[in-house]
């Protein structure tokens, strides 16, 4: 069977795209609710509609996830989309309805629409187009709509445990339709600072552990962790302390103020690339600690790395610009937007966490992330453009017939 893909590209319906979109992100979706249940369901329903094998399937927690499979006739390769449904709460500041899946003539709104519903409903709707195009593969596509990314991916190590995979993958996580090659791993950690207390009248006898966090927390904020494989590597390096505590004691007192504060606990979050580890950003960070402690006699700093249990830990994610993957995007991006598209570890989602992650640790997979979004996400009025969820559309599209092959 020959198709024109300028022909199936033109079968694109934009509106009934946008109303897909618009139903998901009226569906109240916050993380390990209920209501991830629900759209799980949802999508679920509309994959079998389509005629794709979908059904729940548990993730720890008494959650679930949402997996179809688009099976091929045999023959090419398969590719795995990955998207997730959960969202995080609505904060203070919105104007329109978080869940009113407002489309009006530049955006449509909502509450997850960026991060990272707009990605789920782009790979959807690629597919639902080349179906009712009557489009057959050789090669199967899979759609994962997984929960507990914002838990450290709980629901995409599920499925790979499940046995979930794919030759390679598109992780939809919102990159503004950039090719992101490579992202950070992430991990947290916290610093004790033991200082020396004195009544405020012998304060010259003291050693303030606030003053101690005020010189050390602007040298965190600009450091880079030792290891990287090249400058590229390095770039995706980043500290930023987001919590501060300084008071008496380890039990932090308040209620003496006129006492100079002698213990500051201070939490941070890292970021470094593949090649680099957290032990050697602990080690970083410890070379960082007795230098500070050589500028202040007397005190006495620790670090440690912090662990939420159950919780696992988002690894970092690499793919060579080279590889088929890559191409393929890039190729398609090209012919929807008739310009190079931006690859490579591109900031600032070089500095996100994703499933791609665990796809690229776990099972060794050749995938990318790109999807659309980003721009406005995870704040009030939280948006994605109307052109960039469909041109997404368009390119997931292009993707599917390169890598799984028209039968």
């Amino acid at each position: 069977m020959t198709m024109d893909r300028d022909a199936l590209l033109a079968r694109l319906d934009e509106k009934a795209s946008l109303d897909f979109l618009a139903e998901m992100a009226r569906h109240k979706s916050y993380s390990e609710t209920e209501g991830e249940r629900v759209l799980a369901r949802f999508m679920v329903e509309r994959m079998r509609a389509l005629g794709i094998e979908a059904d729940t399937t548990p993730v720890p927690g008494d959650r679930v996830n949402a997996i179809g499979t688009w099976r091929g006739t045999g023959g090419g390769h398969s590719l795995l989309f990955n998207g997730h449904l959960d969202t995080n709460p609505v904060t203070e500041g919105w104007t329109v309805d978080p869940w009113g899946g407002l489309v009006d003539d530049k955006f449509i709104y909502g509450i997850g629409v960026s991060n990272m519903k707009a990605g789920d409903a782009a790979y959807f709707c690629a597919v639902k187009t080349l179906i009712d195009a009557g489009v057959k593969l050789k090669g199967d596509v899979v759609l994962t709509y997984v929960v507990g990314e914002l838990q450290g991916g709980v629901g995409t190590l599920a499925a790979i445990r499940q046995g979930v995979r794919a030759d390679y993958f598109i992780n939809s996580e919102p990159t503004d339709l950039q090719a992101l090659t490579m992202h950070a791993a992430a991990f947290t950690f916290i610093i004790e600072l033991t200082g020396i207390t004195r009544h405020l009248s012998k304060r010259e006898a003291a050693l303030d552990a606030i003053l101690v966090a005020c010189d050390l927390i602007p040298r965190l904020n600009g450091m880079t962790f030792s290891g990287a494989r090249s400058d590229e590597h390095r770039s995706i390096n980043r500290v930023h302390v987001g919590v501060v505590h300084g008071a008496l004691g380890q039990e932090l007192h308040e209620w003496r103020p006129p006492q100079v504060a002698d213990f500051v606990r201070i939490k941070g979050s890292g970021r470094y690339a593949p090649g680099q580890s957290e032990s050697q950003a602990l080690a970083d960070l410890r070379r960082e600690l007795d230098a500070l402690e050589a500028r202040f006699p007397g005190l006495k700093a620790t670090v440690r790395s912090e662990q939420v249990e159950g919780r696992p830990v988002m690894p970092a994610f690499e793919v060579a610009k080279d590889a088929r993957i890559v191409r393929t995007v890039n190729a398609a991006y090209e012919k929807i937007r008739g310009q190079p598209q931006p690859t490579g570890a591109i900031a600032p989602p070089c500095f996100y966490g994703t499933d791609a992650g665990h796809l690229y640790q776990e099972l060794g997979m050749e995938g990318i992330v790109c999807g659309p979004g980003g721009r406005f996400n995870t704040m009030p009025d939280e948006r994605v453009d109307i052109p960039d969820f469909l041109d997404m559309i368009r390119i997931y599209m292009l993707a599917i017939l390169d890598i799984c092959e028209i039968a």
